[in-house]
């Protein structure tokens, strides 16, 4: 496993700009050096299965995103588990011609990390954005949100089969959903795991589907999920809920359910980390006089004092009329930026007045 704090484009020796060519070039010079079939020294099979998981994130644009915006920890929160990490992961062009006559790639990465790929799978996890406004999250609040995905079938409770019938094992792959086809390179041979061609990897037949699912033991429907929303939560944050996801296979755990949180920006307020900032106009008097004003914040308006001789640009700071720190107690504050507002066309007695002000002031 690899290093919390190591970067995954320097466990490879890439950019982050790298593309997919390059970031397979540099896995497989690596894999060369690092194979534990060719590598028999301490510490070649933990570097093997550190750039084995950076390649694997790497080369997926979700995974790789969910990366460069979260990093490892962010990947591991999403994914869970390194088997959902290495889901989908591509090894089969690296190893074509490097480890002839064993099991490849799978055989190789199921005796690495302790897996196999023969199994149920878990459910595929979902992702849904939630639009909120700023004023939604000044509080704890929940949300129904609407959800299509799989589930299991009533009817046939996920086997597929109509009631009063049963599937069989497969007699091609025996029932592991898997077979070995042998190709010859050179002089060695290269061994690939495959889908059972007959029954389409799933280990079975069924010759009586279910009327209801069609023999997928799955049915898509649109379910209402209630979603909790912390005080406090900002744009971008993902709230994981687990087993809301897809239906799994053969009975295997549901995925998850991502709800990311989008808040767009406030036509009033902006917001950074939990302090908010609002523009505050006044007019030229008030900033020479001082005065009362009335300043809009998320809780609703609140009096203001001005002091005399306020320059433009001024910071006033109103405690706690911020977002709520999330998972604290504590908020934020709210600043209010003074800006002076200059008469465009002042009259005849406010002239002589402003004169009058202007030669007391330089005597």
């Amino acid at each position: 496993m690899s290093s919390p704090t190591k970067d995954y484009y320097e466990i490879l020796g890439v950019s982050k700009n790298a593309t997919q060519d390059e970031l397979k070039s540099a896995y497989r010079k690596l894999a060369l050096q690092y194979h534990p079939d060719r590598n028999k020294s301490p510490g070649a099979e933990g570097k093997f299965k550190e750039m084995s998981e950076a390649y694997a994130v790497l080369t997926d644009q979700e995974k790789r995103r969910q990366y460069d915006t979260a990093g490892r920890e962010g990947v591991y929160q999403k994914y869970g588990q390194q088997e959902d990490i290495f889901r989908g992961a591509d090894f089969s062009d690296v190893f074509r011609d490097m480890d002839p006559g064993s099991g490849g790639a799978a055989d190789l990465f199921g005796q690495l990390f302790g897996r196999t790929r023969e199994g149920p799978r878990r459910g595929v996890d979902l992702t849904y954005h939630l639009q909120l406004r700023l004023e939604d999250v000044v509080s704890k609040s929940t949300r129904e949100i609407e959800v299509a995905r799989t589930e299991v079938c009533e009817v046939c409770k996920g086997s597929g089969a109509a009631p009063g019938t049963s599937r069989r094992t497969c007699n091609q792959c025996n029932g592991s959903g898997q077979v070995q086809v042998v190709r010859s390179i050179g002089s060695g041979r290269f061994v690939r795991v495959e889908p059972c061609p007959r029954c389409g990897g799933r280990g079975y037949l069924i010759d009586s589907p279910c009327r209801e699912c069609g023999g997928s033991g799955t049915v898509r429907k649109a379910k209402r999920i209630r979603v909790v929303i912390p005080a406090g939560i900002d744009d971008g944050h993902t709230l994981r809920l687990r087993g809301e996801g897809e239906a799994g296979e053969k009975g295997a755990p549901p995925g998850d359910l991502y709800v990311v949180i989008n808040i767009p920006p406030h036509s009033v307020f902006k917001r950074k980390d939990s302090d908010i900032y609002v523009d505050t106009r006044i007019n030229a008097i008030q900033a020479i006089l001082g005065a009362k004003v009335r300043v809009p914040t998320l809780y609703g308006d609140v009096d203001m004092s001005i002091p005399s001789g306020t320059q433009p640009g001024s910071l006033f700071r109103i405690r706690g009329k911020g977002l709520p720190r999330l998972n604290s107690f504590w908020k934020g504050d709210e600043f209010a930026a003074v800006s002076v507002e200059i008469p465009r066309n002042p009259n005849g007695r406010q002239k002589e007045l402003l004169k009058k002000y202007l030669e007391e002031g330089s005597s």
